[in-house]
């Protein structure tokens, strides 16, 4: 019975797959083969460089002891060590082909052992050589020693130092979340009346919100670790105690530096760079709080507005604009103290004196935004002062 159709297409596809396997088995094969051939090329190449290798170790013994023989004075030859006789034992075995070697003619006498080394009362400039073999050894037993130090030894045991001190940090931790546990559970109540506080707290003015801050802390200052134990009360409004911190953080520096300028007073008995050095100073950590808190000042107003915490102190009508005014203070000494040493000295370095004078006063006018009438006064006496030593 002929095969139907669909059979032949079964047939003719097993024969293409046969075809395909026997072409793909001849390839295998065919790189099998390129594979075997290098294998052998680099084992022949690998025993020419042995038994090259061990050549030269011979050649440089022979070189050895011809340069020992031309020292003594006896005659007496050293013995090659077994690691080179091993060596070019090994060289007859491994190389069936070996370079010819000159061989020495067999001397009469049979040559004595080394020579014992000599004492030290005997050690001079020629019997002593360094050996870096030394010092390299010394090195990697002490850097791999370092290495080790107090981690694990070859045995997989801990060093008694790293199991004291693992042991000590393990019962620390241990303590320090035994803490933690006991006083979530003990003030569990309280924390949760202090939630409440902060989430319905509403200011009218700066100054409360640093009151409030002070009482917090203060509250929570018994706990061992207050973000650890607040992390165990979802409700707690983090956000608004940060930026209520930070509010009342700023406040408190701007007006530090606000009093720390009002109290400021010129010393006569200090010298003329050093007085002037401390107003410089002061003027510029009033600048720097000034211009951060006016960059900050858009960004920090909303979020600020959207807790219900006060933010028209960092505008020009609050106590930015009065740290501003307050500059005016320290232009005024810093002009008196330059116009009382003019007069003093009469003039003398009046130029460079006049222009710092003048660059300050420059200065606190700009940042201020101008002068007042007792300001501008005292700039009008350094003019003079300055025009009647030109006249």
């Amino acid at each position: 019975m002929l095969p139907n159709g669909e059979d032949d297409s079964d047939l003719m596809r097993l024969v293409k797959e046969l075809q395909a396997s026997l072409v793909r088995n001849d390839k295998l094969e065919k790189d099998n083969h390129e594979l075997r051939q290098e294998v052998a090329r680099l084992r022949a190449h690998v025993s020419n460089l042995k038994a090259h290798d061990n050549e030269r170790k011979s050649v440089l013994w022979k070189k050895l002891q011809s340069s020992y023989d031309g020292s003594n004075t006896d005659g007496s030859n050293l013995k090659a060590p077994e690691s080179v006789k091993s060596n070019t034992k090994g060289q007859e075995i491994r190389n069936p082909n070996p370079k010819p070697m000159v061989q020495e003619q067999p001397t009469a006498i049979k040559p004595p052992p080394p020579p014992p080394l000599p004492s030290k009362t005997t050690l001079g400039k020629r019997s002593v050589r360094r050996a870096p073999e030394v010092v390299e050894l010394y090195r990697a037993l002490t850097k791999r020693e370092s290495r080790v130090g107090n981690k694990i030894n070859q045995n997989g045991v801990l060093s008694p130092a790293f199991s004291r001190n693992m042991i000590g940090e393990i019962e620390n931790r241990s303590k320090y979340l035994s803490d933690i546990k006991s006083d979530t559970d003990r003030h569990r109540d309280h924390i949760h009346i202090l939630i409440s506080k902060v989430e319905g707290a509403t200011f009218t003015d700066i100054s409360e919100v640093e009151t409030f801050v002070k009482w917090i802390d203060e509250e929570l200052s018994s706990l061992v670790d207050e973000r650890a134990v607040l992390k165990h009360f979802p409700k707690w409004p983090e956000r608004k105690a940060d930026y209520l911190r930070e509010a009342a953080c700023n406040y408190k520096r701007l007006k530090n530096l606000e009093i720390e300028i009002l109290s400021f007073k010129d010393n006569p008995k200090e010298s003329l760079t050093q007085a002037l050095q401390r107003i410089q100073s002061l003027q510029d950590r009033l600048e720097e709080n000034v211009n951060n808190t006016e960059k900050m000042r858009d960004s920090t107003g909303k979020r600020y507005k959207d807790f219900q915490i006060p933010w028209e102190w960092m505008l020009d009508t609050g106590l930015i604009g009065q740290l501003k005014y307050r500059s005016l203070r320290l232009a005024q000494e810093y002009m008196k103290r330059i116009s009382n040493e003019l007069e003093s000295n009469g003039g003398a370095k009046e130029g460079n004196l006049m222009l710092q004078g003048v660059r300050f006063a420059y200065t606190i006018h700009q940042f201020a935004g101008g002068f007042d009438g007792e300001t501008l006064g005292i700039f009008h006496e350094l003019k003079n002062i300055s025009t009647s030593e030109t006249r």
